[in-house]
């Protein structure tokens, strides 16, 4: 499989957004940075809250033609008009949520640093597959996904990857050749400016 030139950029959520800032500040990112795809990586199961958030995020992200997916929320994602799913159970729910959202939803599984489960999510339907932490992050158990990991993968496996998780500069011209995609969340919103920090990796890429 050919690598593309440049990996894509998959823009997380921060775990909880504050409706009257976040959209303006996704706005100015998406303007200001080509971006592939959104995932809305809300914490908490407050359906109230969530769709709030899903409806303000999808209105400026398919403004821009952006596709939007949600964490886990295989119902939520249908009844909020978003464009799919992104699972965090390594491969388990893949088959059921293709099931409910059809052949056209975008379907991801994350799968920590799994190639076992990377490839059973691939054969479940996934439309990607995601690998991480792949830098230093402070929840887990301090498994990270490695370069080798990657490397394989764009080497052995058609279905598109993702490296996220505690990317630095360093990682991401470490990644750039054997990854499709970089899941970039905390790494931007943490900082006083998300655009400027987020075109800081997208520079280590070239």
């Amino acid at each position: 499989m050919d690598t593309p030139e440049q990996p894509q950029i998959y823009l997380i959520t921060p775990p909880t957004i504050t409706l009257s800032t976040f959209p303006d500040q996704l706005s100015r990112v998406l303007d200001g940075a080509e971006i592939a795809c959104i995932r809305l990586a809300l914490a908490g199961s407050d359906e109230d809250t969530i769709a709030r958030a899903a409806d303000a995020c999808r209105e400026v992200a398919h403004a821009r033609d952006v596709a939007l997916v949600i964490s886990n929320h295989v119902l939520l994602a249908q009844r909020l008009g978003l464009d799919g799913v992104h699972l965090d159970d390594a491969a388990r729910s893949v088959r059921a949520a293709r099931k409910e959202l059809g052949p056209d939803a975008i379907v991801g599984s994350f799968c920590g640093a799994s190639s076992h489960d990377g490839m059973s999510a691939g054969e479940g339907g996934a439309d990607y597959v995601a690998f991480g932490p792949v830098g230093n992050v402070a929840l887990g158990d301090g498994t990270r996904a490695e370069h080798d990991l990657f490397q394989w993968w764009s080497q052995m496996i058609e279905v598109p990857v993702v490296a996220e998780g505690g990317l630095t500069d360093g990682l991401v011209r470490d990644l750039t050749p054997c990854t499709d995609f970089f899941g970039i969340g905390d790494e931007i919103w943490s900082q006083e400016n998300p655009l400027d920090a987020l075109n800081t990796l997208i520079a280590a890429m070239r």
